[in-house]
């Protein structure tokens, strides 16, 4: 099993690594002290298991759980905090299980073979890690590299193919969600314009018709006007209204 440790304390970092080499079958292959790090380093490392403390400097470890969630393959979590008053929100986050500190060896034990039960296929991933509380930031992972674009910044969400194309403040990314699962995830931030568009609520300036009768929305942010679909055209005027 190949784990990740994620704690913004070097002290428990060590802690974790000397309880995990009595483990067998275990190989720590990285850690890091904040979410940021975790996402990068789950990404080049590919862990089976991420163990990953929850209050930390920036991105905490439920928001980082859920980008993780979004992996493929999916490394199990198994959080490590010293609150306890988490754990519910932990287990929204699809966390496979939920150490207190200190944690005792016999506990982490427990928490590795739910850990095998889980890669083996025998517990069921679910899509609880969207549930709760919204992301702040998207992950895009390309070519092995990855860069979390934070929620202020987009500007807004197109579908390509099999991507969607999240045009923000400092450019294009591409990631691999749905346009549908990001509009339930973020509906109350953006406004659907096209089958394949979503723009952020804030980014409409007007709607005008174009020389050839299309409706469409000028950005605040945009190079150039995108269309809009006869069907969101009457929904996204009244959208526009109360701007």
């Amino acid at each position: 099993m190949r784990v990740v440790i994620v704690d913004d304390e070097p002290l428990a970092r060590i802690r974790l690594r000397e309880l995990l080499e009595e483990q067998p079958g275990v190989t720590v292959v990285g850690e890091a002290g904040d979410g940021h790090a975790a996402l990068h380093a789950c990404a080049e490392l590919v862990p089976d298991l991420v163990l990953l403390d929850i209050v930390m400097p920036g991105i905490d470890g439920l928001e980082t759980a859920r980008h993780l969630a979004a992996f493929e393959p999916r490394p199990a979590v198994v959080f490590c905090t010293a609150f306890d008053a988490h754990a519910l929100s932990a287990f929204d986050a699809a966390a496979i299980d939920y150490l207190v500190k200190p944690v005792r060896a016999e506990r982490l034990a427990a928490a590795l073979e739910r850990v095998r039960t889980f890669a083996a296929g025998r517990g069921q991933a679910t899509a609880a890690a969207r549930a709760g509380q919204r992301r702040t930031h998207l992950c895009a992972r390309m070519r092995g590299s990855l860069r979390l674009i934070p929620m202020d910044d987009v500007h807004y969400l197109q579908a390509e193919e099999k991507y969607v194309v999240v045009h923000h403040a400092r450019g294009e990314d591409l990631i691999e969600e749905s346009l549908k699962s990001l509009e339930d995830e973020f509906g109350e931030r953006f406004v659907r314009i096209h089958r394949n568009c979503l723009v952020a609520r804030h980014e409409i300036v007007e709607l005008k018709r174009s020389t050839d009768g299309h409706v469409q929305a000028v950005l605040r942010h945009g190079k150039q006007p995108l269309e809009v679909s006869r069907r969101c055209v009457s929904a996204l005027r009244e959208t526009v209204k109360h701007l």
